[in-house]
């Protein structure tokens, strides 16, 4: 009867949806529109861009695809780990299955085993049912395991036997289950220094490291931030039923030229910000309030930096952020915002290429677009 339910599970039977609900939280409700869902995956244009390390990347993660083995995705919270890792289940002989993901960070620790291989009931107290586990529920599937460096240890151990052959038992059973399923690991950390300090396994990083993908930085693949920001805009604002005003190809390179410490993630909140408030909405909210970036630590204990240095690379990053506000205040008009700061134009055009907010040789057609059609972005660099 247990391989029967089980055969029912993954032909996405009705007692399989049950399965799921108590499972998954709810999904809320959402406005119905006759516009395509905004929550498909992405284009692979907008998943992968075009600059060189997502072209390669992209390549490699195409080998894999077709394969069953283990890929460990690495990169810094916001580089789009989880929509690599649902591109290639699409891609995969393992699409006709579902993608089940598991948060390790987000469910605590002792009812994470739970939800990954569910329970019998009278297992424990509160267990007044049977409940299979998201490994079975990615039979035939992917499962996919985000921040696997937060699993404790005992939990890393049981998951370790599982991988080896695929068999598991639910809490409170001693059956023993078998499942196939594709395993992809996520994870933002170094995980030979996490093994280095005993905080992972090192049998357990060997079985899931087969094929290392790492995603690079926002920053590192500057040329992709026009599409994606076009992208995002589009797509908020089919969201949010509400037409924004576009990007200039000065913010663009404006927005080329930033950090992007939330990588993909927040430019996508940024975007949405734009939409949603409008152009005086800070796309990136600055504080006003920055330490130089250009100083390092290195640089103070080689005794390299003069403190005038320091204090005038500090001036010049709090004018830019007070500069900054001022012309998303007066939604980007230069002339207006010179009058708001109490100083002339020309100053005004000075300070702002010192600061690097304006590119050279776009100040003639900015100021001639101000005093023809009033209000405009700034061709910021």
């Amino acid at each position: 009867m247990l391989w029967q339910s089980m055969a029912h599970w993954v032909q996405f039977s009705t007692r399989q949806s049950c399965l799921l609900a108590r499972t998954m939280p709810e999904p809320r409700p959402r406005k119905s529109t006759h516009t395509e869902p905004i929550d498909l995956l992405p284009p692979d244009e907008i998943v992968f861009g075009r600059s060189p390390k997502m072209t390669e990347l992209r390549q490699r993660a195409a080998k894999v695809c077709g394969t069953s083995v283990a890929v460990l995705l690495q990169g810094d919270g916001g580089t789009g780990k989880e929509v690599l890792a649902r591109w290639i289940h699409k891609h995969s002989p393992y699409s006709n299955g579902q993608f089940v993901k598991v948060n390790c960070a987000a469910i605590p620790g002792t009812l994470l085993e739970s939800e990954l291989f569910g329970y019998e009931k009278g297992a424990f107290t509160g267990a007044h049912g049977v409940k299979p586990g998201r490994v079975e529920l990615a039979h035939q599937g992917t499962l996919f395991l985000d921040e696997i460096a937060d699993l404790d240890l005992g939990l890393q151990s049981k998951l370790l036997h599982f991988l080896q052959d695929g068999h598991f038992s639910r809490i409170g059973d001693e059956a023993e289950r078998t499942v196939e399923t594709r395993l992809l690991c996520a994870t933002n950390r170094n995980l030979e220094q996490e093994i280095e300090q005993g905080r992972f396994r090192a049998d357990l990083f060997y079985r899931i490291n087969v094929v290392c993908l790492k995603l690079p930085r926002l920053c590192e693949r500057g040329e992709d931030i026009p599409l994606l920001a076009e992208y995002f805009l589009s797509l908020f604002e089919r969201k949010f039923e509400k037409k924004a005003e576009p990007l200039t190809k000065g913010m663009m390179r404006y927005l080329q030229n930033l950090d992007w410490p939330g990588n993909v993630r927040e430019l996508s909140n940024g975007i949405a910000r734009h939409v949603l408030i409008g152009a005086e909405a800070s796309i990136t909210q600055e504080p006003i309030f920055r330490q130089p970036s250009a100083i390092s630590a290195n640089a103070f204990a080689a005794g390299t930096i003069p403190l005038k240095q320091i204090a005038r690379e500090a001036i010049r990053e709090r004018e830019k952020s007070y500069i900054l506000k001022a012309l998303q205040a007066n939604k980007w008009n230069r002339r207006r915002t010179a009058k708001a700061l109490k100083i002339s134009y020309r100053a005004l055009i000075y300070k702002i290429r010192n600061v690097g907010l304006l590119a050279r040789g776009v100040e003639n057609l900015a100021s001639s677009r101000e005093n023809a059609v009033g209000p405009s972005h700034p061709p910021v660099n």
